[in-house]
């Protein structure tokens, strides 16, 4: 989800009166949602395209692949969206995307097949708010919050006049229900998740699936830019505020992303 907002905003910054490809590929150190993560540590690649229109139109697809305890392609993914500019510094967007799980997929995710989100983003010169409704049905259905304030710093040119650095650290709120999380202590519990050890079963304490604080997250990108391409290395700190007993309290993800336009 992450990828597919990311890739839709950089062809934003980079948008032109033609439509534009953008292709990405990330690699993260634990596999996250909405800050939440399971009680094993899940390392993945993830590849996304994105087709935007000049109209604010786009269409994406993309794919996770597990690089722990999963073998193939652990998730697949099409949405559409539709961005408008109503000036240079407010931007709203809504999106839909349906999922499609492996049957024994460890992802919290896999809960909810599809989701549908609400964004409005505003560049107040100092710092810039972003606010997600998210909407994810399937299985289960939740409904998550985001906020989150980002300022961008510009260091300039490394090596010439055609490449810039920058970074734009963020502050992430982000609230929502938990009913995704039964569905994996359901699957632990039956020995069928990739976490359920050969078969044996292991109690996870389950929080009430009221809306409530999932996480707050800092999140530190540093960017490079060059002509068509940007590459990104990132670390984020995420406090989660529900949890499962066995999970750590304060988790970190470490991650490298590349993107290009045409």
């Amino acid at each position: 989800m992450f990828l597919f907002s990311l890739c839709a905003g950089y062809a934003q910054k980079k948008a032109t009166a033609q439509p534009t490809l953008t292709l990405a590929g990330l690699f993260n150190s634990n596999i996250s949602y909405y800050g939440q993560v399971t009680t094993e540590k899940y390392p993945y690649l993830l590849l996304n395209a994105n087709y935007k229109l000049s109209s604010g139109l786009y269409f994406s697809a993309g794919g996770y692949k597990l690089l722990q305890g999963d073998s193939g392609i652990s998730e697949t993914d099409l949405g559409l969206g539709y961005d408008h500019n109503f000036t240079e510094k407010l931007t709203a967007g809504i999106a839909y995307r349906h999922s499609f799980f492996k049957k024994d997929s460890p992802l919290l995710q896999a809960a909810n097949t599809d989701n549908v989100s609400l964004s409005v983003e505003n560049d107040w010169a100092v710092f810039k708010t972003s606010i997600m409704a998210d909407y994810a049905f399937g299985r289960q259905q939740d409904f998550f919050l985001s906020l989150s304030n980002s300022r961008e710093f510009i260091f300039g040119q490394l090596f010439d006049s055609k490449d810039q650095v920058s970074l734009e650290p963020a502050i992430e709120l982000v609230g929502g229900t938990y009913r995704f999380f039964d569905t994996y202590v359901e699957k632990i519990n039956n020995g069928k998740g990739k976490g359920a050890g050969n078969g044996k079963t292991r109690i996870v304490e389950v929080p009430d699936s009221g809306f409530s604080p999932l996480s707050y997250n800092l999140r530190l990108p540093l960017n490079y830019y060059r002509g068509n391409y940007l590459a990104e290395a990132s670390y984020q700190v995420s406090v989660l505020g529900k949890k499962p007993e066995e999970i750590k309290p304060v988790q970190s993800f470490f991650g490298l992303a590349f993107y290009y336009q045409f």
